[in-house]
């Protein structure tokens, strides 16, 4: 897997992913560091054109939102209504409802369609393909 050839199966983009994990300590300006940018280069462009990586759900907007303006639970009860049902909505048990939709958006800057939209799933064979042993 030395050249940067362009990836055209998921076979090859598996085994280039492994490759990667094996040269992850690789110095620049080495063969291997030369090989791994090669590598990632075409794991990028094959991803590009391949893999369908989703949206982040409501939740992962929430927490991400939340974590940049320091925010804790406890600061999303006027949008969402009692501590419990804030724990329901963080927890993925409670749908957000268009009025809570509405006040995230106010408070967190959160587009109301990404709040309302379901989760993406990932393809079954995602994680593996990032593991280390390849699968």
């Amino acid at each position: 897997m030395g050249n940067s050839k362009p990836l055209k199966t998921d076979a090859e983009h598996k085994a280039a992913l492994a490759r990667i994990y094996e040269l992850m300590d690789a110095r620049p300006g080495t063969l291997e560091g030369g090989e791994l940018d090669a590598l990632v280069g075409s794991v990028e462009v094959y991803e590009s054109e391949n893999v369908d990586m989703g949206y982040p759900g409501p939740v992962a907007a929430i927490d991400f939102r939340m974590e940049q303006a320091g925010l804790s639970p406890r600061d999303l009860v006027s949008c969402i209504g009692s501590q419990v049902e804030v724990a329901e909505v963080l927890s993925g048990k409670r749908a957000i409802t268009p009025l809570m939709a509405q006040a995230l958006h106010k408070r967190l800057g959160i587009p109301v369609e990404t709040l309302l939209r379901p989760p993406t799933a990932l393809p079954d064979d995602w994680s593996a393909a990032y593991r280390r042993d390849g699968g």
